[in-house]
């Protein structure tokens, strides 16, 4: 793991979430660039601008009904770090942002572990959670090229059937897309 700035105090598991994002996001965009988060500012996000970036977070409004106001950012790239699978119909955002680049992860779909679904949080939810491929025509049909993409898995530290599966299954996507 990359010895990043401000993740010290993260626990292992966000360690290495986040950490696979920002070094994907390195190897994409370099340093001193500006960045639209799409999302309220989080750690992640302040993660990134501690890290050499200038982070702009939306407003947390609810993308699937208030998604033109993207538009009225000025950034290089758009990152959407697990945003997508919460949204009833993330195809609308994609597809009227008119930013040239985007960087975005989700939670791959896992045949052995039902999408995530908290009980009480409504915008705490999976609605949806793809495969790769079906993530991959989301983006083709909403016009943007993969330019490059990665998988990583999220091991836990208990023991049992579904831990071990998540040893060598995927669990995230990453993507770097340009708008065709």
């Amino acid at each position: 793991m990359i010895p990043f700035k401000g993740f010290e105090e993260l626990n292992y598991f966000l360690k290495r979430r986040y950490g696979n994002s920002l070094s994907f996001l390195k190897k994409v965009l370099p340093e001193s660039s500006t960045i639209l988060d799409l999302g309220t500012p989080n750690k992640l996000s302040e993660l990134i601008g501690q890290n050499g970036y200038s982070v702009i977070n939306t407003g947390g409004e609810d993308l699937d009904d208030n998604y033109a106001n993207i538009n009225s950012y000025d950034a290089e790239l758009v990152t959407a770090f697990e945003i997508f699978e919460h949204l009833v119909a993330p195809y609308n955002v994609l597809k009227e942002m008119k930013h040239k680049k985007l960087v975005a992860t989700i939670p791959l779909k896992q045949w052995f572990a039902g999408a995530y679904w908290h009980p009480t949080d409504k915008w705490d939810r999976h609605y949806h959670e793809f495969e790769s491929k079906q993530f991959d025509m989301l983006l083709e049909k909403s016009g943007w090229k993969i330019i490059y993409a990665e998988k990583w898995t999220a091991p836990v530290r208990v023991l049992g059937i579904r831990p071990i599966l998540r040893l060598f299954t995927p669990r995230y996507y990453a993507v770097y897309c340009e708008r065709i």
